[in-house]
């Protein structure tokens, strides 16, 4: 149990850090801010919870629903 426990977190630190370096990408590019799926600006208040968030709330909700 240990070791399964450890792998999954150990992946989910890998997804997080994939979307971190992303987000890093995002800002080089001057385009941080801006949702991928519909390129409405991101709210601040949502980018302050999730700051390496590539989606709007409304998006990430679409997705989620999918």
């Amino acid at each position: 149990y240990e070791q399964e426990f450890t792998l999954t977190l150990m992946q989910s630190d890998e997804v997080t850090l994939e979307s971190i370096e992303a987000a890093i990408e995002r800002i080089e590019d001057g385009v941080f801010g801006a949702c991928e799926e519909c390129t409405g600006p991101i709210s601040k208040t949502r980018l302050n919870a999730i700051p390496y968030t590539p989606l709007c709330i409304k998006c990430a909700q679409k997705m989620e629903s999918r």
